[in-house]
């Protein structure tokens, strides 16, 4: 039988962005395959008639549903949509007793219990589901089109493939053998001392305090994580970060690998000067190599934006919200 774990889940508005008048909130919870139950906000358009076109919003990597996630969800339901931002597994108010571990199986999976939970609900039509991933799991999103032929349409927000990152480094800087050997060799030691300390080591959140000399992308995440801008007490980036042998099994498992096979709709929408826009330019290209699919595949660039202006808006409303409005009623009718 399939049971749910009892999660303790907080009752009071805790998000980084303010509650809306235009849509109803409430908490829910669901199963994935590995009996892991994840909690997340629902958001339905106020005075909704009829079954919802429906969405499941989750990312950044190590972050919670109370930030950028729960930002995107509730502006698509003002907008029409009845929509969920979840916790990923281990992280936030979600399931799983070994906390802030990540795989990419399990990630994906936690991407499809999401659109199992929309297609069962009484509110929704399941045969309008799409998904948006913002960061890391801009990358989870689009494999798990990859997988689930039941989602209509996906949106990738400021995406990262976390396991091309984990296995070759920023800008592919560590693509070498000997460089994920000696990332390998890492782990497994680090496997040892935490069973002898009976406990894992955490890797660490976004670095604080702030070095003078820190790169540009690293005082981006540190504008948006340790500032009131985006801070949240249940976020991994804003806090101790995830295990050092967390991401343990990215290096080895390559998540795009039949992109150029999803036939569904997706828009990959990235910032012109975000750090990381060389993985949506990157995938967006092997998505529409050799497949019969390309037409409804788009890649769109924000003038000027940096990656977590995809967050939140940035300073200037960086978010496209009208294209992704017009791009799920275009995919989800």
């Amino acid at each position: 039988m399939i049971k749910k774990e009892d999660l303790k889940l907080v009752t009071e508005w805790d998000k980084t962005f303010k509650k809306s008048d235009k849509v109803d909130h409430s908490k829910v919870t669901f199963v994935n395959r590995y009996g892991i139950t994840l909690a997340a906000d629902m958001y339905v358009p106020k005075n909704a008639d009829g079954k919802l076109p429906a969405i499941a919003v989750c990312g950044p990597f190590g972050a919670v549903k109370e930030q950028c996630s729960g930002l995107y969800a509730q502006t698509m339901a003002e907008r029409g949509f009845l929509t969920i931002a979840f916790d990923p597994s281990f992280t936030g108010e979600s399931g799983g007793n070994v906390r802030y571990m990540a795989s990419p199986d399990i990630n994906t999976e936690d991407f499809m219990a999401a659109v199992d939970f929309l297609s069962l609900n009484e509110k929704v039509d399941p045969e309008r589901i799409g998904i948006i991933g913002i960061c890391g799991w801009g990358g989870m999103a689009v494999n798990t089109a990859a997988l689930d032929t039941r989602i209509k349409a996906t949106a990738a927000m400021t995406m990262y493939d976390m396991t091309r990152v984990n296995a070759k480094g920023y800008f592919d800087s560590e693509d070498s053998e000997e460089a994920r050997y000696q990332k390998r060799a890492a782990m497994c030691a680090q496997r040892l001392e935490d069973l002898k300390a009976g406990e894992y080591k955490l890797g660490g959140g976004v670095v604080d305090p702030l070095p003078e000399d820190a790169p540009f992308f690293v005082k981006d995440y540190y504008d948006y994580y340790k500032t009131d801008r985006g801070y949240h007490k249940r976020s991994l980036n804003s806090n101790g970060g995830w295990n050092v042998i967390g991401c343990e099994s990215f290096v080895n498992q390559p998540i795009l690998k039949y992109s150029n096979e999803i036939r569904s709709a997706v828009l990959l929408v990235h910032g012109e000067k975000a750090h990381s826009c060389y993985f949506s330019k990157d995938a967006y290209a092997d998505m529409i190599k050799d497949s019969k699919y390309a037409d409804n595949k788009e890649l769109m660039i924000i003038p000027d934006a940096v990656h977590t202006d995809l967050y939140d808006g940035g300073d200037k409303d960086y978010i496209p919200f009208d294209k992704l409005e017009s791009f799920f009623k275009e995919n989800l009718k």
